[in-house]
């Protein structure tokens, strides 16, 4: 008998779903909403492209609508190192706009990706005009320092299957990527990209957090079935 393959359909926002989802759209006035509706704009990324790269000047902050993306640093000769992904439901870009200094990093889609940019002067003037917008930045600055902080000790504490662990429980913070599913529609090669380990090292790692429990690898993707376990797994 055939074995039926699962469909899962991929997580997508349109530019208002995204912005009644995100924790700092409804915290402005009515005017800076319609402002930002006004003045937000959508742009596909293909596979392997750069949404922007290292030593751009920075001119827009982003919302991740559909796909995946790596943020990313690679060097002259060719050596490669992942900060973590950015995944549905995500903004990002805002401690380059608020240094106001050339992009420090690449970020490149790892699969076919929509994005929403709001330019650089809408956002300059929801952080002048806007106390609500002021405190989700706070708040989303100090996650993201709190996650590279440890990002940073599981590169030299974890083994493979910790800092996989790590990328993949990293996809469903509550705060930085608010959206996402339990089923990643992801590949193995994106995964080990997140992870900065090799895939083949990659592929046994999640052959056996899955023999743990803790994820089904199913065609399409990888289900997460005990989240709070991964998070436990890797704080051991």
């Amino acid at each position: 008998m055939a074995t039926t393959k699962p469909a899962f359909k991929a997580a997508s926002l349109t530019i208002p779903q995204l912005l009644q989802r995100s924790a700092w759209y409804p915290l402005l006035d009515e005017t800076a909403r319609e402002r930002v509706l006004d003045e937000i704009r959508e742009v596909d990324v293909a596979a392997g492209a750069a949404l922007c790269r290292r030593g751009d000047t920075p001119l827009h902050w982003y919302g991740t609508l559909e796909g995946l993306l790596k943020w990313s640093i690679t060097s002259s000769d060719g050596r490669s190192v992942t900060f973590g992904g950015l995944s549905v439901g995500s903004w990002f870009g805002e401690g380059t706009l608020l240094r106001g200094a050339p992009r420090s990093a690449d970020v490149i889609a790892l699969r076919p990706s929509r994005v929403a940019q709001l330019p650089l002067e809408t956002f300059e003037w929801l952080h002048r005009t806007q106390r609500g917008f002021d405190h989700f930045l706070l708040q989303q600055l100090n996650e993201r320092l709190h996650w590279f902080m440890g990002n940073y000790a599981a590169h030299r504490l974890l083994d493979a299957d910790g800092q996989v662990a790590r990328a993949l429980a990293g996809l469903f913070h509550p705060w930085l990527y608010p959206g996402s599913e339990l089923h990643l529609q992801t590949s193995q090669e994106e995964i080990a990209n997140l992870s900065g380990v090799s895939r083949q090292r990659c592929n046994a790692a999640l052959n056996r957090l899955k023999e743990a429990g803790f994820l089904r690898i199913e065609y399409g993707g990888i289900t997460v079935i005990d989240l709070e376990g991964l998070r436990r797994f890797i704080e051991e």
